[in-house]
């Protein structure tokens, strides 16, 4: 049986790299770190696409740890070669439109309100009128606000308002003011919670207790054990059910009164963290999850072409029952 070989996309490997290429290698699969800088569109080329390491042929599947930022030409670009890649048949996972919707944080509030899961109130605008107004709408009531960037992660540009006057200027945040609903944990009891969802389930879980209201583990939180149970289940669940997405880290709070929100749906998760307080390989439950996919959709192969042009169309998919 031929070797199955994966691209993990990522410009920077690190850590979880090494991760993935190791769970991979243990169930007897080839791996090649990729970026999506690398790759492009090629309509002279056998499948359309060429991606090094595997040109002239394709990987059998690809697994997405990183999209580069860059220009919007750029990055609709890379997007562009995870959308053909599935059009084409291959495994992408996550694939783009997952990536679209979480990478989004306005999309993924919408698509959650939409759908009746519990998550703060949000607002996504780009007049500065509209959003000062806002603010002085909510504050006035009492509530607080916090401002996200619309693409952010890990925590950085955060901001917490409690009146108009504590607006940041709108170019840090690339135009758009995306503010939500700041849900209070309680006087000094700073903390959520981080739900890995793999295949639809909820396998590992973690409380990031933070030194400030921010409480990411890349600001400095300490993560510990969660148990797996009740709504921290469902509702990373039935997260990322909504969201439509193979894994996916989900943000999770509780206010003071015990009722649940989900924060955020994170399409492209690190767990190193998670990693450190569960007894589960993860990377081997992400992978294993993966193959499972591959298992299911079919092995479709993308070889290279023959000397024959005519004989390299009529071999250019290759399928293999599951």
């Amino acid at each position: 049986m031929r070797t199955r070989r994966v691209a993990i996309i990522t410009d920077d490997p690190g850590w979880h790299g090494a991760r993935l290429r190791a769970a991979f290698a243990a169930r007897g699969v080839e791996t090649r770190y990729l970026s999506l800088t690398q790759c492009r569109f090629d309509l002279t080329a056998p499948h359309g696409i060429v991606m090094p390491d595997f040109a002239p042929g394709l990987p059998d599947g690809v697994f997405v740890r990183g999209v580069p930022g860059g220009t919007l030409e750029q990055v609709v670009l890379r997007l562009d070669v995870l959308h053909a890649l599935r059009e084409m048949g291959v495994p992408v996972y996550n694939d783009a439109r997952a990536i679209e919707r979480t990478v989004d944080k306005a999309m993924t509030s919408f698509l959650l309100h939409r759908a009746g899961l519990a998550t703060p109130r949000t607002w996504a605008c780009e007049s500065a009128e509209q959003a000062r107004a806002l603010v002085r709408q909510e504050t006035g009531q009492g509530r607080e606000l916090v401002m996200k960037p619309l693409f952010g992660s890990q925590g950085k540009g955060l901001r917490r308002l409690r009146g108009a006057a504590d607006l940041p200027d709108l170019p840090e945040y690339g135009g758009v003011y995306y503010l939500q609903e700041f849900i209070d944990t309680g006087p000094g009891r700073w903390h959520d919670w981080r739900v890995l969802v793999i295949g639809g389930r909820a396998r590992a879980a973690m409380v990031r207790h933070g030194a400030h209201w921010i409480t990411n583990r890349a600001q400095g939180a300490r993560c510990e054990r969660a148990v797996l149970e009740g709504e921290l289940v469902r509702l990373a669940e039935e997260a990322v059910r909504i969201i439509g997405i193979d894994y996916a880290g989900v943000d999770l709070i509780r206010d003071g009164g015990g009722r649940w929100y989900v924060i955020e749906v994170n399409g492209i998760p690190a767990w190193m963290g998670l990693q450190g307080v569960s007894a589960l390989d993860l990377a081997q439950c992400l992978v294993d999850d993966f193959l499972a996919k591959l298992s299911r959709n079919g092995l479709k192969t993308f070889p290279a072409p023959s000397a024959s042009p005519e004989e390299g169309v009529a071999q250019g998919f290759l399928e293999a029952a599951p």
